[in-house]
């Protein structure tokens, strides 16, 4: 009898746990200025995917590097790198020659770039412009990976589809994005990150 209690115990709470552990979502509707969306999710889709698993779908991007970048850039260090930042973009160094790139995560800039987004996820306020996300620290914005469930309406245009395990979503900074309808508008949900 003991043991029948304690095995209907085990899978009493075996039943509750997975009940738990599905894809529970609520999410908030989208304001009527698009300048804010408030999003509020919960999921264990989450996953941190190793490069070597991702296949890129779109063929092989030209890259266009510049000479020099205008003189008013911001030299911004970060990690032992420079990134040089002007007009809402950075630029790195390679061999003589400048070329555009993402921010890595905790470089931070003291005004946010023209035109960012505004967007919501549980408590957090992120800044979001051209795929790169913020936080604001004190009198400082810091490059931040946004948290799984965190919803955008559009990619950034260096945003490439990719193949994981047979599922087709979209890598922009590491970052990986799911194409999703929600309330009747295409969206995409951020589901996991490249090591």
């Amino acid at each position: 009898m003991k043991n029948t209690i304690r095995t209907f115990g085990l899978f009493s709470f075996m039943i509750l746990a997975f009940s738990f552990s599905g894809n529970a979502q609520t999410r908030s509707t989208k304001s009527k200025s698009n300048t804010k969306t408030v999003v509020t999710k919960t999921s264990t889709r989450s996953r941190v995917v190793p490069r070597k698993t991702v296949v890129y779908k779109t063929p092989k991007k030209k890259v266009t590097t510049y000479r020099s970048i205008p003189t008013n850039a911001k030299v911004i260090k970060h990690n032992n790198q420079n990134y040089y930042y002007t007009n809402n973009k950075y630029y790195r160094n390679y061999n003589g020659r400048y070329i555009a790139v993402a921010p890595r995560a905790g470089v931070r800039v003291t005004n946010l770039p023209t035109g960012f987004r505004r967007v919501k996820f549980g408590t957090r306020n992120y800044y979001n412009y051209d795929g790169v996300f913020y936080i604001q620290i004190q009198n400082e914005y810091e490059v931040v990976a946004p948290e799984v469930g965190t919803i955008v309406y559009e990619l950034p245009d260096g945003a490439e589809k990719v193949e994981i395990d047979g599922t087709i979503l979209y890598e922009y900074n590491d970052v990986l994005y799911e194409k999703i309808q929600y309330e009747g508008t295409r969206a995409y949900e951020v589901v996991g990150m490249i090591e």
